[in-house]
């Protein structure tokens, strides 16, 4: 197959689903509705899949018409991003930039940074998944994610460190008035904890132990949430004892809304990551980006420094 024959319908099926019918995406691209219809036909036909669900009143995707529309975006911006740096003689961030992002970090941290970027740049535009599945960054077509946590071994990605975020276990006074605190490590596999999202069957804290090394304890779990606020609001009312990273609740440890515990095993740290697809070529719209939460996490007081709260 030729280098034409491939790209042939690309931009005649975008047109069509942008548009929301042959006819409209005929009279943007100057052709007739037969024409277009015609060519995305031949383009089902090529790919051996349909594309399209075609009524008398509408056209929806399919399945592997969304995947494909999504390629064909992503090919797209890339091209458009590339030209406008070609002609303004400078990198532009232009297009649609795809993040995974955990959920209560990435609302309270990450946005308020990728906000300032976009009303900076107009033509930056962004597709944002907050969740606290590891997403599989190539299969998903996700530009950059936010990882917290241990990075594995994989060569078709780019990751850099920002930072690291500490971790204390902390309830409410209300539950320390009833239950009282927990003395020892042991005694979480006999209270009510609340942790976040399990990604083993194993629940388990980092702690640290006597020579100051960190230690898996395994938990006695109550309740089970896959949103770091949602913890928070638990522990809040008195429902049992959380690990939380001390960005996530420094105002309820100032106000004493919650109390910190064992603390003379608390202070265990995961890392904070940025990963990306590994690529010769960084489009400006990626690199921006990753410039400007580098720098974000450089700053004084930062959220991606692992210094505990101040309770005065």
């Amino acid at each position: 197959m030729d280098t034409q024959d491939r790209f042939s319908g690309l931009m005649e099926f975008v047109t069509t689903v942008r548009q929301g019918s042959f006819a409209a995406a005929a009279r943007e691209l100057g052709v007739t509705g037969s024409a277009v219809g015609k060519s995305i036909t031949r383009l089902e036909a090529r790919l051996g899949t349909k594309l399209l669900h075609r009524t008398t009143r509408l056209l929806t995707l399919t399945a592997e018409g969304q995947l494909y529309l999504d390629a064909c975006q992503r090919i797209i911006d890339d091209l458009e991003g590339t030209e406008l740096a070609m002609a303004s003689g400078r990198d532009t961030p232009v297009g649609t930039l795809h993040l995974n992002l955990p959920a209560a970090f990435g609302r309270k941290h990450v946005m308020p940074i990728l906000l300032d970027l976009t009303a900076r740049y107009r033509h930056l535009h962004l597709s944002v998944m907050f969740t606290e599945r590891t997403a599989n960054v190539i299969d998903e077509g996700i530009d950059l994610a936010v990882r917290i946590g241990a990075l594995g071994n994989d060569a078709d990605l780019t990751a850099r460190r920002l930072g690291t975020q500490r971790l204390l276990i902390c309830a409410s006074p209300d539950y320390l008035a009833r239950h009282g605190a927990p003395t020892t490590p042991e005694e979480l596999t006999q209270r009510d904890c609340i942790i976040g999202w399990r990604r083993v069957p194993r629940p388990v804290w980092l702690l640290k132990d006597e020579a100051g090394g960190e230690i898996a304890q395994e938990v006695k779990v109550r309740h089970e949430f896959s949103d770091g606020e949602a913890i928070v609001a638990a522990v809040l009312a008195g429902e049992g004892l959380s690990q939380l990273p001390t960005w996530l609740i420094g105002k309820e440890l100032a106000s004493g809304a919650l109390v910190p515990v064992l603390e003379e095993f608390a202070g265990a740290q995961m890392p904070i990551h940025l990963v990306w697809p590994s690529s010769r070529y960084e489009q400006p719209r990626l690199r921006i980006v990753i410039d400007a939460l580098a720098a974000a996490a450089q700053e004084p007081g930062s959220c991606f420094t692992p210094e505990a709260p101040s309770r005065d």
